[in-house]
């Protein structure tokens, strides 16, 4: 694709904030010293924050021109930012998503936009190939939530990948069109298809502040995920349903046998105990997925909407 053809095209960043008012100019000011053939244009999507990001983003409006933002009227969490900013995107070529702490790598833009541009593909990942000085904790069950979620689902999903990506604009109205409310964007993207290729690189830090992202909010993170693309843990409990009636019909033929036969069946407190605590364990267990599936059949029910805009400089 010649220069003249390129430069007609229109480029845009989705960046979702949560109290990031440190790192948005730090964000602006890497951006802007991007080479692209394109110049891109910035739609900040504001999360709800408390601080002052908003008042920021104003500003960096003020000094950069092609930047937008999204004022949500609370936190409605990173799902509902990503959904805004796409919708707000469906009338430009090309659509990055990327996170404003600049652990996304702005400098491999140029190679992204190089690969979309001549090749046979609607998007381009980036995938660290490392999680060098992330907390070992951390790391491990990232690692392992990878491989569980590829064990339970149809729609697989890569280590390492990460939300940023710069994608087409068949990629962006796919994405959109699908209507649900509780959102898993890493599963949406994956599930959606399309011609895709990777770009590696290594964990970096943040440019400033800390991450919004605690741990309980990583582990419900992940259990979305698993209910919104597999229906397996609802296998397991079948299956668990047929183990115990099997077992406990067993036991009854023993008991009845012995009977029969004139020998004493008396198992003892302990077993007893063993046996009502293992059942009562399974029942709650299989209450709790159960519970969980119904719950997000139900706020799916309500159809209220994934976030609410308080101001914008966009039309809406």
């Amino acid at each position: 694709m010649n220069n003249k053809m390129i430069g007609k095209k229109k480029l845009i960043i989705i960046v979702p904030v949560h109290n990031e008012r440190e790192t948005i100019p730090i964000f602006v000011e890497a951006i802007s010293k991007i080479d692209l053939l394109i110049k891109p244009e910035i739609v900040f999507v504001d999360d709800g924050s408390t601080d002052e990001s908003l008042k920021v983003i104003k500003k960096e409006k003020a000094t950069y021109s092609g930047i937008h933002y999204l004022s949500f009227s609370r936190n409605f969490g990173k799902e509902g930012g990503l959904l805004a900013g796409l919708r707000s995107a469906v009338d430009y070529d090309y659509v990055a998503v990327m996170d404003v702490d600049l652990q996304d790598p702005p400098e491999l833009l140029p190679q992204m936009l190089s690969k979309l541009q001549d090749r046979n593909i609607d998007m381009v990942v980036a995938r660290r190939s490392n999680r060098r000085d992330e907390p070992l904790i951390r790391s491990f069950f990232s690692s392992e939530f990878y491989s569980l979620m590829n064990k339970l689902s149809q729609t697989k999903l890569v280590a390492g990948e990460r939300d940023f990506r710069l994608m087409k604009q068949n990629v962006v109205k796919a994405i959109v069109s699908l209507s649900e409310n509780q959102r898993f964007s890493k599963g949406i993207f994956s599930w959606v298809g399309f011609k895709k290729e990777y770009i590696s690189y290594e964990n970096r830090d943040r440019s400033a502040g800390k991450s919004s992202w605690s741990f309980i909010d990583l582990f419900k993170y992940a259990i979305d995920g698993i209910v919104s693309f597999s229906t397996f843990p609802l296998t397991v409990i079948t299956f668990l349903g047929i183990i115990c009636f099997f077992l406990s019909l067993i036991a009854a033929i023993v008991v009845l046998v012995r009977f029969f036969m004139g020998i004493p069946s008396a198992f003892g407190w302990a077993s007893t105990i063993i046996i009502v605590l293992f059942f009562s364990g399974v029942q709650l267990l299989s209450l709790g997925v159960l519970g969980r599936y119904i719950a997000s059949t139900y706020l799916e029910s309500k159809k209220r909407p994934s976030y609410i805009v308080r101001e914008s400089d966009l039309k809406q």
